[in-house]
């Protein structure tokens, strides 16, 4: 079966007239990026185009082909889109439950404990898809991002996604943005995508990938190079020579990893590669329309002729010299070619002997990158080698699962000792019930997710987690040990005989047909008479609990504002609303409020989760500190540093706070992705025009923000802070909101304007 044929057909038909009237306006050559997004342009393509002389200002409406969901955001968006009382989505959309599986006891039981234990919501999710005509790939079904390359993504189309790791399709050569769920709400009811105008990195990967090294390195070395915030409003654009040869998941994982420097999208050109992938996954009808427009799916050639001419930026990397990467630990951007691991170690102390290593997530958990770390496995039994670390698997999608049963390589893996886990998230994203963890114990890890902050896998803020490609974590887990190097390191076998690892090798994918059902699969698209269907949730739910609009603003100054937490240092999304155990109440806003801020560092007394209540002078969490200001209709304040809300597009990290009674968030500098979530739930989001005026903030502070005024054409804000002293200060801050980003503010969100 070929999801969207249809629609894919007539994308296709139009695509040419549509570049030609963008051409007809934009009389330079195009970027591959700039194409895709000219050509989902909202309304009138020509009048929006010529508003583009400042684009790297400007906000601009977008019309995507899909959305995709995964279980997690999927349940908060569904409730926000219900408010809207439409009947069905807009454009087509899909639900994924591959967050809820918790990895405990291996694949089947931790099926069955999870469809048990989630029935509440899969219930929900299930009977939401089928009324508003939502396809649903239920439990088991494989992780989203996987699921999605293999079936819906195609060349020069644009999707958007209630996940940060929703630019994975680029490696399929889509625009693919993670967005939060009132986006995605607003979208299924039929309004364009707001999206600031991104500028345009172009990455030209020269030479060839040999050896060790894999695609993972390529955007782990990229990290390394302009850390977490270097593409914050930027898609990357990769080209050169150096992609012939990267496999179209090897392109998606690159593109995936996007997301931790802060991209609002990644993608590669249509080629071979490209090719080659949709026909072994059954859509060779797409590729045969792909392959006649395909001098069309790239930039124009100018573009690669001078690139600088083009591109905002461009950055090379020669695939030649590039090293296999281990990142981290507690940051993805931290950088550290594989030979020189034994240096940084030292230096830094950290501890070297790798507890457990881990293959899988939504970046590396193809048939490709699972067949590499076969190969290693392959060579180990021929040698006579043990695991010395504990290892686990977890395989992307059910088809994944399938065909390596098939093939035989989970016999291969559990015959050296390895755990398989079901085709989810799992320990990527806290789903792991780790043996033996204990949270004060300095340990290392090492896996092939795309985050490692602290706490993210285990709970435990001591663990030492790295990130490498699946073929090193693999060669690692046979060491057990962090600063050995496969390319040239020895390791002594059961016999006492020293022997060295030999360059692994990925095994082809082999062409099979599946049944979508047999998948997971579950289609309601095309079912009638939807006002009659009734979404499930139980009454008294713990776990689903009906929105409430939030208030509209009163359009008077904030005065009297008091500080909740002023935080020091990363503060993320994971830092703002934990996933882990608290993914059950994800559909309940009341409940999950209760994580606020629990793992943010309070720049006061640098404890975590342990803020001063100034009317009782106590110190207590920030939930109870700020249920106490909420009841007493004492607006509050966060303060935060540089990259605020960096990481998961989770948009509880902006609704717990507006439901706990925050009116503004005042920073350095914003993630994408939270910015806007936050504005769309009716918060100020705000950074200082002085980035040192952050120090002048203290404890017991009241602010008074003179914001009647606030228009798109004055961006400053009069702050006054009072301090316990009775000292005043003046500062100036700083708002991006455009004017219909402005009605949401005052309507209180974006959902209640869009209402109106």
């Amino acid at each position: 079966m070929i999801f969207d044929l249809d629609m894919i057909r007539d994308f296709y038909t139009n695509f040419l007239y549509k570049i030609e009237k963008i051409r007809n306006v934009i009389d330079t050559p195009m970027t591959y990026s700039e194409k895709i997004l000219y050509s989902h342009l909202g309304g009138n393509i020509e009048e929006n185009l010529k508003s583009l002389n400042f684009r790297d200002k400007y906000y601009m409406d977008f019309l995507p082909d899909r959305i995709v969901m995964q279980d997690a955001t999927a349940q908060m968006t569904l409730l926000q889109f219900m408010q809207t009382k439409k009947y069905k989505t807009f454009i087509p959309t899909s639900v994924h439950c591959d967050h809820l599986i918790s990895a405990k006891y291996g694949s089947d039981l931790d099926l069955k404990n999870a469809i048990k234990k989630n029935k509440e919501i899969y219930d929900f999710l299930r009977s939401a898809s089928h009324k508003y005509g939502i396809d649903f790939w239920g439990p088991g079904s494989g992780i989203i991002h996987q699921v999605f390359l293999e079936n819906y993504a195609f060349p020069g189309g644009m999707i958007i996604g209630t996940d940060s790791h929703t630019p994975n399709a680029g490696g399929l050569g889509m625009i693919a943005i993670g967005i939060g769920g009132s986006d995605a709400a607003e979208v299924m009811s039929g309004s364009f995508l707001e999206l600031k105008f991104p500028k345009i990195i172009g990455v030209n990967l020269i030479g060839k990938i040999n050896g060790w090294t894999s695609p993972k390195d390529v955007i782990l070395k990229l990290s390394g190079m302009i850390g977490v915030s270097g593409a914050t409003n930027h898609i990357i654009e990769y080209f050169g020579k150096g992609i012939d040869n990267i496999s179209c998941v090897g392109k998606a994982t690159i593109c995936n990893m996007g997301a931790e420097i802060g991209a609002t999208a990644s993608l590669f050109p249509y080629d071979e590669n490209m090719k080659d992938f949709l026909n072994k996954n059954g859509r060779n009808q797409i590729s045969i329309m792909a392959e006649k427009i395909k001098h069309f799916l790239k930039a124009d050639p100018e573009v690669y002729q001078k690139p600088w001419n083009y591109y905002d930026k461009v950055i090379k990397i020669d695939l030649n010299v590039l090293e296999p990467h281990i990142n981290g630990p507690f940051t993805p951007d931290k950088a550290t070619p594989i030979s020189k691991m034994k240096e940084e170690a030292a230096k830094n102390n950290w501890p070297t002997k790798i507890e457990v290593g881990l293959v899988g997530s939504c970046t590396n958990s193809s048939y490709e990158d699972l067949s590499k770390a076969i190969s290693i496995i392959q060579q180990a039994k021929k040698k006579k080698l043990k695991i010395n670390s504990e290892y686990m698997i977890s395989p992307g999608s059910k088809k994944v699962y399938s065909i390596m049963k098939e093939k035989g390589f989970l016999s291969s893996f559990k015959n050296i000792g390895a755990k398989i886990f079901s085709n989810a998230c799992g320990p990527c994203i806290g789903q792991w019930v780790r043996k033996g963890n204990k949270k004060n114990i300095e340990n290392t890890i090492i896996h092939t997710f795309n985050r490692n902050f602290s706490s993210r896998n285990d709970g435990n803020p001591k663990t030492h987690a790295f990130i490498a490609s699946p073929e090193i974590v693999t060669a690692l887990v046979f060491s057990g040990d962090l600063t050995f190097d496969p390319r040239k390191d020895m390791l002594k076998n059961e016999i006492g005989e020293y022997v060295k690892f030999e360059e692994p090798k990925s095994i082809e994918i082999p062409e099979k047909n599946f049944n979508p059902e047999e998948l997971g699969f579950e289609s309601f698209s095309k079912k009638e008479n939807r006002k009659d269907l009734s979404v499930i949730i139980k009454k008294n739910s713990k776990r689903l609990q009906i929105l409430s609009p939030f208030l509209s603003w009163d359009r008077n100054h904030f005065l009297n504002i008091r500080l909740l937490i002023k935080t020091k240092g990363k503060c993320t999304t994971d830092h703002i609303s934990m996933a882990g155990t608290w993914l059950k109440y994800r559909g309940n806003l009341e409940k999950i409020s209760e994580n606020l801020l629990m793992g943010a560092v309070n720049a006061f007394n640098h404890e975590k989760n342990k803020i001063k209540n100034i009317v009782t002078g106590s110190y207590e969490t920030v939930y109870d500190v700020a249920k106490f200001y909420k009841f007493r209709n004492i607006q509050t304040l966060i303060v935060g540093e540089d990259n605020y809300g960096e990481g998961s597009s989770r948009e509880h990290a902006a609704m717990e706070p507006r439901f706990l009674g925050v009116r503004v968030v005042l920073v350095k500098s914003f993630s994408r992705i939270h910015e806007t979530n936050l504005k769309k739930q009716g918060i100020l989001a705000l950074t200082f025009l002085n980035p040192d005026d952050y120090e002048k903030i203290q404890e017991e502070d009241i602010f008074h923000f003179y914001i009647k005024n606030i228009c798109p054409s004055n961006k400053s804000i009069k702050v006054e802070l009072i301090h316990k002293n009775g000292e005043k200060e003046k500062i100036i801050v700083y708002h991006s909101y455009n004017e219909k980003q402005i009605q949401w503010f005052k309507s209180g969100s974006s959902l209640n304007f869009m209402k109106k």
